[in-house]
């Protein structure tokens, strides 16, 4: 492991430092980026995501489908946890919290933002963090690329219909557009460059040239997380020391949601008689999120200073120690698979 997967939350905590500290004493600076756009899509925000995908789209071997058939219960495990229940049981979860236990604590309008951020992040299950998950736990490699190649074909039809579905459902009007365009530009088109990358390097010297790229690649994947963070918490710095306690009650059905779909997920995959190595990376990668994308979208619908998009901020700010908690926790309960 690099320094990187090593000390990753002392990493992104310093960013998240970083981009409030940056945005308090900057912010004309952030205003100025905010209204960098193009279709409702921030430009700065989508070269920094770019740089972070690309090097993991790269990594995605779709030859490795056929591998499937040997133990094809660990991607439907993931399948179903991805697109069958997690989006469903987050829009429930802000429904129920936002609607009904904290109706006296935020105004309709700011809930129903938060509701839809939430979707957002249900609808979008991990890409890129899955590699550092199933590093961590000792997943089955090969598998989770599987997994991911699988999960990303899937986003690219499945995202817009189940966003626009549950967004509906909270009454706030979509406009596909633009969620169709987000779709695009944050999976579709880097998992395209992705292959084609991946296709013309092992025209060379195959999996050595590969590993190359990829080593040269993987401090700009850094740069492109940490950049993201610092400037998510930059537009949001004041709303956060503002507002700490708005913080504080989206987190809570988010801590929830994300332990809950880990519990369903791990209790299902050993119910299933899956080894430890297919299935600690399948939990996990159900119960993580592409925060990436969803903070994406949640600017394009509904701009940078919405509530939406603060949702899926404290999406990221809640992932990491809870996703390192759960890793931890996959670790320790290894005898129980076999």
């Amino acid at each position: 492991m690099g320094i990187f997967e090593r000390y990753l939350s002392v990493w992104v905590g310093l960013s998240i430092a970083l981009g409030v500290a940056l945005g308090l004493w900057q912010p004309d600076a952030f205003q100025t980026i905010a209204e960098l756009e193009i279709a409702h899509v921030n430009i700065v925000v989508a070269v920094f995501i770019w740089v972070m995908i690309y090097p993991m789209m790269v990594q995605i071997d779709f030859s490795a489908i056929k591998d499937v058939g040997k133990n094809p219960k660990g991607l439907v495990l993931t399948i179903v946890i991805n697109w069958f229940i997690k989006p469903f049981t987050m829009a429930g979860l802000g429904w129920l919290f936002f609607n009904f236990l904290f109706v006296d604590l935020v105004d309709p309008a700011s809930a129903q933002e938060y509701i839809a951020g939430m979707i957002l992040l249900g609808v979008a299950p991990c890409t890129a963090m899955v590699f550092v998950w199933s590093q961590l736990t000792k997943g089955d490699p090969n598998y989770t690329l599987v997994q991911v190649s699988v999960n990303d074909v899937i986003m690219i039809f499945a995202f817009a219909p189940i966003t626009a579905f549950l967004l509906g459902v909270s009454d706030i009007q979509v406009p596909w557009e633009t969620l169709v365009i987000s779709v695009v530009l944050y999976v579709l088109l880097p998992l395209i460059a992705g292959v084609v990358t991946r296709k013309i390097l092992n025209k060379g010297h195959g999996e050595v040239e590969l590993n190359t790229f990829l080593s040269t690649l993987k401090p700009w994947s850094v740069i492109g997380l940490l950049g993201t963070v610092v400037l998510l918490f930059g537009f949001q710095a004041h709303t956060i020391l503002s507002e700490p306690e708005t913080i504080g009650l989206i987190a809570i059905p988010l801590i929830i949601q994300t332990y809950g779909i880990f519990v369903i997920a791990y209790l299902a995959a050993k119910w299933m008689k899956l080894p430890h190595n297919i299935a600690a990376p399948a939990s996990l990668i159900g119960t993580s999120n592409f925060f990436e994308m969803a903070v994406a979208v949640a600017i394009s619908l509904f701009g940078l200073h919405s509530g939406a998009a603060l949702a899926t901020v404290v999406g990221v700010l809640v992932e990491v120690p809870v996703m390192l908690s759960l890793v931890y926790f996959v670790n320790k309960t290894q005898h129980w698979f076999r």
